[in-house]
């Protein structure tokens, strides 16, 4: 069983505990036994749907909309996705993503787009999207190309998205697209799309070492009513910020979910393996491997629930703690994954085994929502800005 003592830790109150027992229950009677053969759009379509079900996407959206916070709370968001994702990788992305595709709309929606489209997404009637990336504009947003023309009461979209998760099942996309109102990235604004929008159409599907709904877009003259803009004009870049530094603590939150599930399978195996006349456990290099995961874990747990308290408690902006916690948590989880693989030896690189899983899923997190790279840029500038 995980540890989980960590909810003992001040930053948590009576509702995470509950929270954190009751979808731990749920996630090993749905969602820790997937058949992944069904395909992987029917799974995440079923996965949304159930979790809407279970009431667990409620806590994507605010409580006017069907929420259960009065604001999203960012600690519970974290426990969700390191419970999920101990579990299974899909139902964490199932969850994730309707956060994330529809973090816009709670920020900067108007109140007619937040009844249209946020109750739907909490109730998982509908699958939500964020369309940032382009094919030469990933971290560096300010380089974006796709357009957005005005036309009397209409945006005209033109130009291409790629990486874009729940690409190809999604119902809505918040898509952002330069309107001209300045250079770089203050010249960007940010619309809800549905996907049967005349004009946009699934350019590829993309395929993953850890198959998630990923896919290009392509928008071709596509029309979008004025009332479908996010915010005002040239605010994109604010709102697509705004969104990424409220669901960041929750990346972390999901390397966590994996490296735990990793830690709990290298004890099973360190206790249950024998050689040499006794358990791998009894040998002190096994010892010291299961000491550094065990203690990583625990650093990248306080790095990520300290920037999740922060915004929730103190209502502090978290754009360096969440870097940090993103950065530590997704690292550290790669090599505590890795270890774990390595105590398995042949069997942890069989196909479709835990640590195996495990290994192709926390790879991505590594790069996706600001690659490693991207987050030490970030908490040197704002480091350098307290100085």
């Amino acid at each position: 069983m995980s540890d989980k003592t960590y909810l003992d830790w001040p930053f948590f109150d009576a509702t995470h505990r509950v929270l954190a027992a009751d979808l731990d229950a749920w996630a090993a009677a749905n969602a820790a036994h997937l058949h992944h053969g069904a395909g992987v759009d029917a799974l995440c379509r079923d996965l949304v749907a159930s979790l809407g079900r279970g009431g667990w996407l409620r806590y994507c959206v605010p409580a006017a909309y069907g929420g259960t916070f009065e604001y999203i709370d960012s600690r519970s968001l974290c426990i969700a996705r390191e419970t999920l994702a101990r579990h299974e990788g899909l139902a964490d992305f199932a969850f994730a993503m309707q956060g994330l595709g529809s973090g816009a709309i709670s920020i900067a929606g108007s109140e007619e787009l937040k009844r249209r489209y946020l109750p739907r997404v909490a109730k998982g009637e509908a699958i939500a999207a964020f369309a940032l990336s382009e094919p030469d504009a990933g971290s560096d947003v300010g380089a974006m190309i796709t357009s957005a023309r005005r036309d009397g009461e209409y945006y005209v979209l033109d130009g291409e998205k790629t990486w874009i998760s729940n690409g190809g099942i999604a119902d809505f996309y918040c898509v952002f697209a330069r309107t001209g109102e300045a250079a770089g990235a203050r010249g960007i604004s940010a619309f809800v799309v549905d996907a049967d929008t005349p004009g946009l159409e699934v350019a590829a599907r993309i395929e993953l070492i850890a198959p998630h709904p990923l896919a290009s877009l392509r928008f071709t003259g596509c029309r979008v009513k004025l009332a479908q803009r996010l915010g005002e004009s040239g605010q994109g870049f604010k709102v697509a910020m705004q969104t990424l530094d409220i669901f960041r603590a929750s990346v972390a939150a999901a390397a966590l979910g994996f490296a735990r599930r990793a830690l709990d399978e290298a004890l099973a195996r360190a206790k249950g393996r024998k050689m040499f006349g006794q358990t791998l456990a009894d040998f002190q290099l096994t010892q010291a491997a299961i000491a550094d995961m065990a203690t990583a874990i625990d650093g990248a747990a306080l790095l990520t629930y300290r920037a999740a308290w922060l915004r929730d408690v103190k209502g502090a902006r978290t754009t360096r703690e969440a870097a940090m916690a993103k950065m530590v948590a997704t690292e550290s989880a790669q090599q505590v994954i890795d270890r774990a693989l390595q105590m398995f030896g042949g069997l942890g690189v069989v196909s479709g085994y835990p640590v195996e899983k495990l290994y192709r899923e926390i790879r991505a997190l590594r790069i996706y929502e600001g690659a490693t790279e991207v987050q030490k840029l970030i908490i040197a500038r704002e480091t350098l800005k307290g100085t």
